[in-house]
C-alpha cells in the first residue's frame, strides 16, 4: 500500500541511494561563502540537539572538522545554526531549528536535528556561521546531494551522506576558515 508516509520516505532516501556524495577538502581553500538569507537570528542558544518534540521529520547527523587553510585544527571555533521545519517553516520568534556548537580541541563538531523540508525555489539546505576565535565570521549554507534546485546550490557546499536508515541521515562536512 502506498502511504503518505512511504511517499515522503521515498523522496527522501533516492537522491542518497545510490552513493555517498564526496567533495574533496582542500586546504588552502576556504570554504565558499553564501548569503545568510533572511532568516539569521542573533544570540542562539548553545546545544547539540536542535531536535524538537512531536516532529515525525527524519533525524539529521552532521559532523566534521573545522580546519585552518594549513589544514590545523581550529579549536573552540563556534558554529551558528538555523534552518526550517519539517513544513518548510522558519522559526522568527524563537530558536526552533536554532542553535550552536563549538568545535573540540582537534576542530570537531557535531550536531542533531531534522531533515529540513523543501520550500518554494530552493534546495533543501541548513545555513551556517562559523568562526575561529577572534576571527572574521564565515556564512554559508549546507546543500544536500543531487537537490540542485537553485542557482545558489554549490557542490561544493554539499554534505557527504550516508544514509543509516529510512528515519536517520548521517553526514560529514568540514569547513576550512581563516584562522
Amino acid at each position: 500500500m502506498l502511504t503518505r508516509r512511504r511517499v515522503i520516505l521515498g523522496g527522501l532516501v533516492a537522491p542518497f541511494a545510490a552513493s555517498v556524495h564526496s567533495q574533496p577538502l582542500t586546504c588552502g581553500k576556504l570554504t565558499e561563502r553564501q548569503t545568510a538569507g533572511p532568516y539569521f537570528k542573533p544570540s542562539s542558544p548553545q546545544r547539540l540537539d536542535l531536535l524538537e518534540k512531536g516532529t515525525n521529520a527524519p533525524k539529521l547527523v552532521v559532523s566534521g572538522l573545522v580546519l585552518s587553510a594549513q589544514c590545523k585544527p581550529v579549536a573552540n571555533a563556534l558554529l551558528d545554526f538555523w534552518h526550517c521545519d519539517e513544513a518548510g517553516e522558519y522559526d522568527n520568534k524563537g530558536f526552533r531549528y536554532r542553535g550552536h556548537v563549538l568545535a573540540d580541541a582537534q576542530g570537531r563538531w557535531r550536531l542533531e536535528t531534522v531533515f529540513p523540508a523543501e520550500y518554494p525555489g530552493r534546495a533543501r539546505h541548513v545555513h551556517v556561521n562559523v568562526q575561529a576565535p577572534g576571527k572574521r565570521i564565515l556564512t554559508t549554507q549546507l546543500y544536500f546531494p543531487g537537490d540542485k534546485r537553485d542557482g545558489l546550490y554549490r557542490d561544493s557546499l554539499v554534505i557527504r551522506v550516508d544514509l543509516k536508515e529510512a528515519k536517520r541521515i548521517e553526514g560529514k562536512f568540514d569547513f576550512v576558515v581563516e584562522a
